[in-house]
């Protein structure tokens, strides 16, 4: 079986694009986060600045979705690409002629969150148009490949540009990566856009995505257990994790934590381009039971090293979740649907993290540290093997075509 690359698609431009969009979104957080604070010397404008732009992806999302689903993918992003590339580049004009101003800045976040709700559902709509289904897990590991290696080299090189010439340029090299993503998605042939049996309104389509989500039982189940996870394991990993492991490993332990992490989530990317399965759904649920064993050997306190090993397995399992995931769901769910039913599981998955990270102060002052951590990674882990009971999740086959 040939590479998706190899194809004549167009995926080997939007692959492109998408390794240079993912490089300067990975570099963006630490450089906007520290020319905040050196220009400001105020969290509080930060977390201004960060709830900018979270809420509009969130109350946008499922616009996004319906979007998406009425007209051109190829359409829907280069032109939300393009307004990220003006929206990032206009924040690092402000910060690189040190005109700071937390009101400029705020907005310019709300318009790219915005942006960005018309992005992900688009995203994971258009790669069953580019490749054959055959080729989805393929393609889906490639892209988690680019993703993961970004997670990697993005905050270094980040750190590296913020000590030597500011957050400014880092972040204008984010916006330059956008113009490059959209220049290499006009490549992209003219994808038919999945039009509609009758005219509808955007609120219509919405409602109907929801009807199509519920109306797959292992799309929801799944779904809802991720959710269960986002609540329980980001805000726990990124506010006790930094901490705990500075108890057991000191200072410069947590950067070799997440670099663990980061290394295998690439390794099980690469791995998964050559895995074969009848049921990828069941395995991916299966090996993402894993992603909580750094939480637990946070909680336990078994050591740095233990921790470490703990990290690099749990990126393994998460990134065979990520990549099974996205693959069953662009094999299964009809491609006039996809970006809807994708729009209401990213909204489960991003409306659980705000959640999850202010529980874990209060849990903390009531259980202490130690236990919320294992706690988590065991939540984690059942929450993830709960939907296996479902034989629609078990059963579910790969490498199926999809509906039309």
């Amino acid at each position: 079986m040939s590479s998706p690359l190899r194809t004549r698609s167009g995926f080997q431009w939007f692959f492109a694009g998408q390794l240079v969009s993912l490089l300067g979104n990975a570099m963006a957080p630490l450089a906007l986060a520290f020319a905040v604070l050196d220009a400001s010397g105020n969290s509080g404008d930060l977390g201004i600045v960060l709830a900018a732009n979270m809420v509009p992806l969130l109350g946008f999302l499922l616009v996004g979705g319906a979007v998406a689903d009425r007209v051109s993918r190829r359409t829907v992003l280069v032109v939300s690409n393009l307004g990220c590339g003006i929206t990032q580049g206009a924040v690092a004009a402000v910060l690189l002629a040190d005109a700071y101003d937390l009101t400029v800045l705020a907005a310019l976040a709300f318009a790219n969150g915005v942006l960005m709700a018309f992005t992900t559902p688009a995203l994971r709509g258009i790669v069953p148009e580019l490749v054959e289904p055959d080729r989805l897990r393929q393609a889906n590991a490639l892209l988690g490949s680019a993703r993961n290696a970004a997670k990697i080299v993005g905050p270094s090189l980040s750190g590296v540009l913020v000590v030597a010439v500011g957050g400014g340029p880092a972040i204008a090299f984010d916006a330059l990566s956008f113009l490059v993503a959209a220049a290499c998605l006009t490549r992209l042939p003219r994808l038919t856009a999945p039009s509609p049996a009758r005219a509808t309104s955007v609120l219509t389509d919405v409602r109907e995505g929801w009807t199509t989500f519920r109306g797959i039982p292992w799309v929801w189940q799944v779904a809802l257990a991720f959710c269960v996870v986002n609540l329980v394991n980001t805000g726990t990993w990124q506010i006790l994790g930094p901490e705990l492991t500075r108890q057991i490993g000191g200072e410069a332990a947590w950067g070799l934590v997440l670099s663990a992490r980061g290394i295998g989530m690439l390794v099980m990317s690469a791995l998964m381009y050559r895995f074969a399965t009848r049921h990828l759904l069941r395995w991916g649920s299966v090996l993402s039971a894993l992603g909580g064993l750094p939480l637990i050997a946070l909680g336990t306190g078994t050591g740095i090293i233990w921790l470490v090993v703990a990290a690099f397995v749990g990126g393994l399992g998460s990134s065979a979740a990520a990549i099974s995931w996205e693959t069953s769901l662009q094999e299964h769910v009809p491609s006039r649907s996809l970006s809807r039913v994708s729009a209401y599981d990213a909204l489960l998955s991003y409306i659980a993290i705000p959640f999850g990270q202010l529980s874990v102060g209060p849990a903390t002052e009531a259980f202490g540290g130690s236990a919320v951590a294992t706690g988590a990674g065991i939540a984690f882990a059942v929450a993830v093997l709960l939907p296996l009971a479902s034989a629609s999740v078990r059963r579910l086959p790969h490498e199926v075509r999809r509906a039309g």
